[in-house]
């Protein structure tokens, strides 16, 4: 029987070797981000987040806790702090269940079926009963000024004490833009 933190180290390479891009916040395997693309044909398409993953002493028998680093605009996810409402994470978690699970599976369907009626963000789950479209509009709005791409290597916790930069943010400096003489 494996232990659990084992199981952690297991599926963390799992999630890596599924190609998500995986930062880790300290050496205990515990703590790291992962970015998570917006599922395609939805209005979070073209939407990358930096999703901040926990695992706690008694992963995989206790869920992780999952929460959006960057804003999202969704009736499940706390615009403020990130928290996702999601039962299978939060409830009905097995340890049959992985990290590539919760990437591929339980993320994905949150961002294409979101619940209304269980609602963190009250007032995009009453845009979304009231008015489709203009939620869908409010949606991709949120993605093109919180989510591009380029975007997400900059995007740092306001609580976080990890004061190093990463080597991606020390090659993203000004260095580019000096580089290059005017037309």
């Amino acid at each position: 029987m494996s232990s659990p933190s084992k199981r952690r180290e297991m599926d963390l390479m799992k999630l890596m070797m599924s190609d998500y891009k995986v930062e880790m916040i300290n050496d205990s395997m515990q703590e790291f981000y992962v970015e998570f693309n917006g599922p395609k044909e939805s209005p979070y398409q073209g939407g990358v987040w930096k999703i901040r993953v926990e695992l706690p002493d008694a992963y995989p028998y206790k869920s992780p806790s999952i929460g959006f680093v960057n804003k999202i605009y969704h009736p499940n996810v706390d615009e403020m702090s990130g928290s996702v409402c999601l039962d299978v994470i939060n409830q009905t978690w097995s340890p049959m269940f992985d990290l590539v699970n919760v990437f591929e599976v339980f993320l994905p369907q949150l961002l294409l079926y979101p619940n209304p009626s269980d609602p963190l963000n009250g007032e995009s789950a009453a845009l979304m009963m009231r008015d489709r479209t203009a939620y869908d509009q409010r949606v991709k709005e949120y993605c093109e000024k919180y989510a591009k791409p380029e975007d997400i290597g900059g995007v740092t916790e306001e609580n976080s004490s990890d004061e190093e930069l990463s080597e991606d943010e020390y090659d993203s400096s000004d260095e580019a833009v000096a580089g290059q003489a005017d037309p």
